[in-house]
């Protein structure tokens, strides 16, 4: 089994790791020229961000070629799935691709400006993360066959908002204070290459992917955003700073 994966902050990677197999970061295969892949099963993890697939992950599955007995693609989200799924499925088929069965699992939103964290954390029972991961274990290990649905107002709902919802430049509203020692972790996590360090200084350029792993992962807690709810921050436990900049480089 092949699963390709996006991850910001853990969530989706901890997921990939627990249904197992071979597991490959899309940050770092993106720019290979060879794009066909085949194996008994493959499939995709990622997290949703405003009711869609990261901008990385939808351009992946635009070029990306697989064949296998059986395909998946599985959501990570916090509030909402909007139309994501279904959307990720006509993308799949545009491309000649096809998933047999998608799904979502509700984790912690990192989304700072719209969640409270620790609220979020104090909810993960209430959230049923477990109990979701192990029952779409479960489908995929018995090929179940199942597409995650939406209404035709929802998947309007869901393109006014990933329409509006522009990522690119969202980092240039981050604010790193004095606390920060310039170790580079949030250069190394940022999935989109979009933080540079020089001259003692912290450059944000327009490549970002709304992951907020720069500001979660920061050792010092030292990158914020004017209208974050607090400054508690996320990073999963089943998943390790190393392995967010492994597979992010």
């Amino acid at each position: 089994m092949t699963i390709f994966y996006f991850t910001g902050t853990g969530n989706s990677l901890a997921v990939a790791k627990r249904i197992g197999g071979n597991l490959i970061s899309i940050p770092k295969i993106i720019g290979s020229v060879n794009q066909k892949y085949e194996d008994n099963i493959i499939g995709f993890v990622f997290p949703i961000y405003a009711l869609a697939a990261p901008k990385m992950v939808r351009q992946f599955l635009e070029k990306v070629q697989f064949k296998a007995d059986y395909t998946f693609a599985i959501g990570t989200y916090g509030n909402s799935t909007g139309s994501a799924m279904k959307d990720i499925q006509k993308l799949a088929k545009k491309n000649g691709n096809s998933f047999d069965y998608t799904d979502s699992v509700k984790m912690v939103d990192n989304c700072l400006p719209i969640f409270d964290i620790g609220k979020e954390i104090e909810n993960i029972p209430k959230k049923k993360t477990e109990e979701k991961i192990i029952l779409i274990k479960e489908n995929i290990e018995n090929k179940i066959s199942k597409q995650e649905k939406s209404s035709i107002a929802m998947q309007m709902f869901s393109a006014i908002i990933s329409g509006l919802l522009k990522y690119e430049k969202s980092a240039k509203k981050y604010i790193v204070n004095k606390q920060c020692n310039k170790c580079g972790i949030c250069m190394q996590v940022c999935i989109g290459k979009n933080i540079k360090i020089q001259d003692n200084n912290i450059y944000f350029n327009e490549n970002c992917a709304g992951c907020q792993a720069c500001i979660h992962l920061c050792p010092q807690n030292a990158i914020h955003l004017k209208n974050e709810k607090n400054n508690i921050r996320w990073i999963n436990p089943d998943v390790t700073i190393n392995e967010i900049i492994l597979a992010n480089n």
